[in-house]
């Protein structure tokens, strides 16, 4: 049986698992849905790091050593605007730079954000769909204790240090989502959500009006983001820390609750087995670790496979 699958992404760990997936499905049967909350404009231009990260990725063009950028990139253009006296807090390369350039001239000229993904996935010849989860600007805010901060100056000007205390996604209500996400969800066999950030990462994407709705009509499957109470990478498990919740592999599956059919989790955490069955989701453990492409398309593989036999033990009235 051959799976259609629609995933939901965000950042590195999204972007790993997405590539796994692409890897070892055939041809245009992966659909990446990707959060664009945390796009903002720097240097006059439109910059969508999500977005890039997961593009770039499933191109096979990303920094190896980073996990997010271009691969054998120069800091040329960055290295003069420092010595101008202009922001370098956040690190564009000279090759990413010339994307964004690119693509903001394409929206001034009218194009929207997912025809210029399209666009730009058909060049550097990605067989899959990504889609931006809205071509309307949404804007994670983070409310931390010394006020709200915009989600990029939290997350890379102040690297998460200030303590949060929630988060908002300013221009959500009035959002649509992109041209074919409810088509690629309505498609999908199942709904693959990556481990990604919950909060800041999935989150915005399942607040778009009809996404959430969207999913609870197909068998969901989540990866957890946190191994031993620790994120591999980014702010998650701090995030549910200063939220007041412990965080585990549990606490992000409770976190999405009744949207999820399955789960899969570390061995590290096989203790909290029961604890999320309970919650009446099926689990599945393995090593979750992605380190390099070997992993990422053996874990893609192992969720493809369980995927497979929970369909078809198990009928699809049961998840909803």
């Amino acid at each position: 049986m051959t799976l259609k699958i629609v995933a939901i992404a965000g950042g590195v760990g999204g972007a790993k698992l997405a590539e796994g997936l692409y890897r070892v499905l055939p041809a245009n049967a992966l659909t990446v849905i990707v959060n664009t909350a945390d796009d903002f404009e720097h240097l006059g231009l439109h910059i969508s790091p999500d977005l890039d990260t997961v593009c770039y990725t499933l191109a096979g063009i990303a920094n190896p050593e980073t996990g997010w950028g271009r691969d054998e990139e120069t800091w040329n253009a960055l290295d003069n605007i420092s010595s101008l006296g202009g922001p370098d807090w956040f690190r564009l390369g000279d090759r990413d730079l010339g994307m964004h350039l690119e693509r903001t001239r394409r929206l001034h000229d009218g194009q929207s954000l997912s025809e210029i993904t399209a666009q730009f996935c058909a060049i550097w010849k990605v067989n899959a769909q990504v889609l931006p989860m809205s071509n309307h600007p949404v804007a994670t805010i983070v409310d931390t204790y010394e006020g709200e901060l915009a989600f990029q100056e939290y997350f890379v000007a102040r690297r998460c240090e200030p303590v949060v205390r929630g988060f908002r996604f300013e221009g959500v209500q009035i959002a649509a989502p992109a041209p074919g996400v409810l088509e690629a969800i309505e498609a999908a066999d199942v709904v693959v959500i990556c481990p990604s950030n919950p909060w800041v990462s999935i989150d915005p994407v399942l607040a778009v009006p009809g996404i959430r709705e969207a999913i609870q009509t197909k068998p969901t499957l989540a990866v957890s983001p946190i191994i031993r109470g620790q994120t591999v990478k980014g702010p998650a498990a701090k995030m549910f820390v200063e939220l007041g919740i412990k965080p585990s592999a549990e606490a992000v599956a409770a976190h999405y609750g009744r949207l999820l059919s399955a789960y899969v989790f570390d061995r590290a955490d096989a203790e909290q087995t029961k604890a999320i069955e309970a919650l009446g989701i099926m689990s599945h453990m393995t090593d979750t670790l992605m380190n390099g492409p070997k992993d990422r398309q053996r874990l893609a593989g192992e969720i493809i496979e369980f995927v497979q036999r929970v369909i078809v033990e198990t009928p699809v009235k049961s998840y909803l």
